[in-house]
């Protein structure tokens, strides 16, 4: 056990069996009354963002989240088969811990996944990926400046609106935490 005063930004405590991250805290000492510790922290499965202030000197348990790289393997069905590349072990991912990065999710692919106790928690990929288009409906001639979009299919299968003027084959730039067109690949 722990108290208030190991509480610091990333450190992740267990609060009724549930994973809390800390995105923010403050010590704080008023004039009249005890000293209290204001944290802001979010839900390590959920991700839902919630205020909650501790005594000072409080016991808080601390749990240890170990955060590798991983190298995305493949689908076989219920799960993903991920490997660290570390000591080549692999480890089976179940599909709604992946989410929706299972959308922007390419073989040989370098992941983050936090691990707490062998079981991982989440899956992080970095903030934009490379994909081919593999399906769109051809552009307009002339069309090639206005603002319209268009649906097209990834390699991925996921689908995203890019402009007028892509067509299949084009490789784009993707936003993994929104899905949205990021650009060309150069």
């Amino acid at each position: 056990m722990a108290s208030t005063a190991d509480i610091k930004n990333g450190v992740v405590l267990n609060i009724d069996g549930q994973l809390w991250s800390i995105v923010e805290f403050q010590h704080v000492k008023p004039g009249k009354g005890g000293a209290f510790v204001r944290t802001k922290m979010k839900n390590v499965l959920s991700g839902k963002v919630v205020d909650k202030t501790f005594n000072a000197g409080a016991k808080i348990e601390i749990e240890s989240v170990d955060r590798r790289d991983f190298q995305y393997l493949y689908n076989d069905g219920d799960s993903f088969v991920f490997m660290d590349t570390s000591d080549y072990d692999q480890i089976h991912v179940a599909a709604p811990t992946v989410g929706d990065a299972s959308h922007f999710l390419l073989e040989n692919q370098m992941v983050t996944i936090a691990l707490n106790n062998g079981n991982a928690l989440y899956v992080e990929l970095p903030a934009s990926v490379v994909l081919e288009i593999t399906y769109t409906e051809p552009g307009l001639q002339g069309d090639r400046s206005s603002a319209g979009t268009k649906p097209a299919t990834l390699e991925t299968g996921y689908e995203i609106q890019v402009p007028l003027f892509l067509e299949t084959g084009t490789r784009v730039k993707v936003d993994t935490r929104t899905g949205d067109y990021l650009g060309r690949e150069k």
